[in-house]
């Protein structure tokens, strides 16, 4: 295979997953990115802005908006640091943690779906692969 045929399957694989996850969260009442953000911090529990914000491949200053919009949807709160004063965690807040939840859900069906046909080896070896794309990334 050719790197250019493999090149065309990133982009499919790409569109497809980005309609299934906007379909999925269209009647959540937030945008792919609010849920995206809500998705790496409940996974990494804890962030700081800075740490955020280098996982989702945005600014601080860009960050600071989007966590203003979650703040007031009730979706995430800002918690002093406890070492350094200077410093924010963004944390779920209980209702940040439900949607979280319920999207991991999501995400965790659409994966055993599209996984279905395949044995635990190339499951193994699929998440073995795409672990060393994500390095590069």
């Amino acid at each position: 295979m050719k790197v250019s045929e493999l090149s065309q399957i990133f982009m499919e694989f790409y569109d497809k997953l980005s309609s299934w996850e906007h379909s999925v969260v269209k009647d959540s009442g937030l945008s792919p990115a609010q849920m995206h953000t809500i998705e790496v911090i409940g996974h990494r529990k804890n962030l700081m802005m800075r740490e955020l914000a280098d996982r989702l491949g945005i600014t601080t200053g860009s960050l600071t908006v989007a966590v203003d919009r979650l703040e007031k949807l009730g979706m995430v709160e800002r918690k002093p640091h406890e070492h350094d004063r200077r410093a924010w965690l963004i944390v779920l807040t209980e209702q940040g943690k439900a949607m979280y939840e319920q999207h991991h859900k999501y995400h965790e069906e659409f994966t055993q779906e599209i996984s279905h046909d395949l044995t635990n080896k190339e499951i193994e070896l699929l998440t073995q692969l795409m672990a060393r794309i994500l390095q590069r990334m």
